[in-house]
Order: structure tokens, then sequence, then C-alpha cells
């Protein structure tokens, strides 16, 4: 498993970032978490995947090239596939590029947020 990398180290990963918090927003399906930032979504977490995946956003190229080099990495399960990679996290992956493609999500959605709110994360 990921070198070692459990749900729960996915978990923390993923709220370890500055601002994230957990959310539950779909009422029918309680078992999907979603990590947040300023109330946008950076990480899609199904707590009941056997194997875990997260889904993430990407760059649309960047994601494209995931896809093609990394059989773990698909399109975004249910997701705009131009912007989001579901990652399954069988152990073919290194930890610490997952641990890159959760900071990237988190960045891309940071980077669409008014500049003030940019600003005071930046800071905390």
């Amino acid at each position: 498993m990921l070198d070692g990398m459990t749900p729960e180290e996915l978990r923390n990963c993923c709220l370890d970032m500055n601002g994230a918090y957990e959310d539950t927003p779909f009422p029918g399906n309680p078992g999907l978490v979603t990590c947040k930032v300023e109330g946008k979504v950076f990480a899609f977490v199904p707590q009941d995947a056997e194997p875990p995946t997260v889904s993430l956003k990407c760059d649309p190229e960047l994601a494209v090239q995931l896809r093609a080099a990394h059989p773990a990495i698909a399109p975004g399960w249910h997701l705009d596939k131009r912007h989001w990679n579901t990652v399954t996290l069988d152990g073919s992956l290194p930890e610490r590029m997952v641990r890159e493609l959760i900071e990237d999500s988190y960045d891309l959605v940071v980077a669409g947020l008014p500049r003030a709110v940019r600003l005071r994360l930046d800071r905390g």
C-alpha cells in the first residue's frame, strides 16, 4: 500500500494543507469525504474504496501525461475528466508523488481564490 501510506495518512496529507478542512456534503453518500479550502474542493476521498483512491484537480495537459505514464491514474470518476484525475493507491506510485499531486490540486484551487484570500493562506 503505497510505501505504507494508509487511508488515514492520505486524509491527513490533504488536511495538512493550509486552511484545509474536510466535509461530507453529499447526504446520499456519507462515505465520500471532500477536502476543501475556502469552500472549494481539492480532493474527493471515498472512505470505502479498496484499494483507496483520491480524486484530485490537475492541469489538463499534465493530467493527460500522468494518465499515459501511470496506470494507477485515470480520468476523474464522475468529475470533469479534463481537470480531475482519480489516483488509485495500489502501491504502484511513490508516496512522494501522491503528496505532490495533492499539493498541486490544492495549489490549483487556491490560485482561483481572490487575491486577499490567497495572501492570507500564504501567511498561515
